[in-house]
């Protein structure tokens, strides 16, 4: 492994190895896991470049013993899977806000009352959770302070955007996810020729005084929900689930954009 290779993971396992030890897991357990997915993307490439994929191949592309490859190629490897609740949540406030029967005539998310057959808190979420009850789906938005109860009779939607708040099983489905997403980009960009790169861009300095901050967190969190509300609305007409009438067209593919605040001291120890 080269240096900048080598610096790479080093900064990549930094803030990870933080979680993993907040949650207790210990060294042993993520090797086994890191030796599951050397074998798995192993095996996938060998039988993309060369039509199959032994064992012994396997082990040479690996660095891992036969033994070890034969073993892990018999156990099922952990399937991604992106959290319902999640995926639910996120439609039922996207259909509050872009939706005409859930909106005012103004064109913003309506207070709804909570039950009904029509233009309802209840019919909004029948129409765009799923198989989840309206009353699950109330008391988590309500629970993650995305929307406000008001009078135990109607529902008023507080948050553009569905965040969980102290659900640390959520988030982490949300940063294996998100994380991936993200070296997939970067991945893809390294190997990729110049016509078929992705967008992928940062702004960054490392002077700031901390009384600015407040003020780029808000100006960053407003012009990005912007953008994201443009792409969630153009992605939308083109959705085969979102949109019964949306052509169908041929493949199926998940694309998207992410945006995400950072911030870290670069003051001395």
């Amino acid at each position: 492994m080269n240096e900048k290779l080598y610096q790479m993971n080093y900064k990549l396992f930094l803030p990870l190895t933080e979680i993993l030890l907040h949650k207790g897991v210990v060294y042993s357990e993520i090797a086994q896991i890191l030796k599951q997915v050397y074998v798995s993307v192993a095996e996938q490439n060998l039988l993309k470049s060369e039509g199959k994929a032994t064992t012994s191949r396997i082990a040479i592309t690996t660095g891992l013993t036969r033994k070890d490859v034969a073993a892990l190629r018999k156990t099922s490897p952990g399937v991604e899977t992106v959290s319902a609740k999640y995926n639910r949540a996120t439609r039922v406030i996207n259909g509050w806000q872009q939706d005409e029967e859930f909106c005012t005539t103004g064109g913003f998310p309506a207070v709804l009352a909570i039950n009904g057959t029509e233009k309802s808190f209840e019919a909004l979420v029948n129409r765009y959770s799923g198989d989840m009850t309206s009353k699950a789906m109330l008391d988590e938005l309500e629970s993650t302070e995305t929307i406000n109860i008001i009078e135990g009779k109607y529902a008023s939607l507080q948050r553009r955007a569905y965040l969980p708040i102290g659900d640390e099983d959520e988030a982490i489905t949300i940063l294996g996810t998100d994380v991936s997403l993200l070296i997939q980009t970067i991945g893809h960009n390294m190997l990729s020729e110049k016509e078929e790169l992705r967008f992928q861009r940062k702004v960054c300095y490392d002077n700031l005084p901390q009384e600015c901050l407040d003020s780029f967190q808000e100006m960053v969190g407003k012009d990005s929900q912007e953008l994201l509300e443009k792409s969630n609305d153009w992605l939308r007409q083109y959705d085969r689930d979102a949109n019964p009438n949306a052509e169908k067209g041929s493949g199926k593919k998940r694309a998207g954009i992410g945006i995400y605040y950072f911030e870290e001291s670069m003051d001395l120890p």
